[in-house]
């Protein structure tokens, strides 16, 4: 899994989804930061089927 500052590679599991303390469901929080500021992540995401 990564962690905070780590680079990752195409096709690298990122995180597990779960449903802990108080959630509706499960979920997973994903955020990209370059240089330290929170951009768009939908440039760094291709759907696939």
């Amino acid at each position: 899994l990564v962690k905070v500052g780590e680079t990752v590679k195409k096709g690298q599991v990122l995180a597990l989804l779960g449903s802990t303390g108080r959630s509706n469901g499960p979920h997973v929080h994903f955020e990209v930061r370059l240089n330290g500021k929170a951009v768009n992540p939908i440039k760094f995401v291709r759907a696939t089927r």
